[in-house]
């Protein structure tokens, strides 16, 4: 097994992205590597898409969906999906209105509140914020860490495009001027080949549109550049690396195999293993004795699971790791 060199990815990458099954201590590693970073001089933002506040607990202090400095080089967000939906939503409600005549705005804002339920809206809200906050951040900050999770927000990333081509195109089926404004989304659709994600849409066919379809593809192209920007950083192995933290038990290995070969499948740099709360050696008790034997199987389940990447193991603590000075202690294990 090869030690993962924690250090060296925080002091070497511009962005770190957190992922992991729920409940294996993925948002706790993600405040630790965030203070670990900031610890040794680095300008540091970390930022989470969790609705339920867990970085909050995790420093145990209040957050909320605004940048707070918790200490020096740190730099905290937590994002507020809800309001994340709602604000994308009015600013695409804002755009569409410049662009649909008076008898379709009816329609646009019956789109627009079946949007705000549909599945998948607060991931496509969440991920243009998160894409701007990557690229805005890289400017202010030497760090970003997300505590997102790859499997779901990241890898939607990766279609995004494709996706907002695909719903602006439905958005505008009831159009009556379909085809001068469709003749617009096949100008920015460069193809819809998801085994070609880096392919960027160019300004090659603005001619022959009128000067509304010249604002809207150029308000789109923008939009669609952003995420083309976003899928190169993402693919850099020497800005991004993704980590995955999981428990040595069956169900955290089974989804964090199938979350490592997504990423690996679309060219995404998978960093490591973070394996969390692995029992001492010295576990007395038959209880405890029995669970260890178990746990040391996982391991080595782990081992030849993942035998291409770096691994750390971490292990499980007397108490819970809640404050700015648990979280230092707890990074110093790294």
């Amino acid at each position: 097994m090869t030690t993962l060199d924690i250090h060296a990815l925080l002091a070497g990458r511009r962005l770190l992205l957190v992922g992991g099954k729920g409940g294996v201590g993925k948002t706790t590693t993600s405040a630790a590597l965030a203070v670990a970073a900031a610890e040794a001089g680095r300008k540091v933002l970390l930022a989470s898409t969790d609705p339920a506040h867990s970085l909050a607990d995790a420093f145990d202090h209040e957050i909320g969906d605004r940048e707070t400095m918790l200490a020096p080089n740190l730099t905290v967000l937590e994002l507020d999906p809800d309001n994340e939906v709602d604000a994308y939503l009015s600013r695409v409600s804002a755009q569409m209105r410049r662009f649909a005549g008076p008898d379709q705005v009816r329609e646009l804002e019956r789109q627009l509140r079946l949007s705000r339920q549909s599945p998948g809206a607060q991931e496509a809200a969440l991920l243009e914020r998160l894409a701007r906050l990557m690229e805005e951040g890289q400017q202010r900050f030497d760090l970003i860490i997300l505590d997102t999770a790859p499997t779901g927000h990241t890898l939607r990333l990766l279609s995004l495009p494709e996706v907002m081509a695909a719903w602006t195109d439905g958005l505008l089926k009831h159009n009556h001027r379909a085809a001068e404004l469709g003749k617009v989304l096949t100008h920015l659709t460069p193809g819809r080949d998801l085994d070609s994600p880096l392919n960027t849409p160019t300004e090659h066919a603005f001619s022959g549109l009128d000067d509304r379809g010249r604002e809207l593809a150029e308000t789109l192209l923008t939009r669609q550049r952003l995420f083309q920007r976003t899928r190169r950083l993402l693919a850099d192995a020497a800005r991004t690396a993704f980590l995955f933290v999981l428990t040595p038990e069956k169900l955290p290995i089974l989804e964090t195999e199938r979350a490592v070969q997504s990423l690996i499948d679309s060219d995404i740099p998978v960093a490591g293993l973070i394996i969390n709360r692995v029992l001492p050696d010295q576990a007395d008790g038959h209880f405890f004795q029995a669970r260890h034997a178990r746990q040391q199987r996982h391991l080595a389940d782990i081992e030849t699971r993942f035998r291409q990447l770096p691994q750390r193991r971490l292990p499980l603590l007397e108490d819970d790791i809640q404050g700015l000075d648990a979280l230092l202690s707890f990074s110093r294990r790294f």
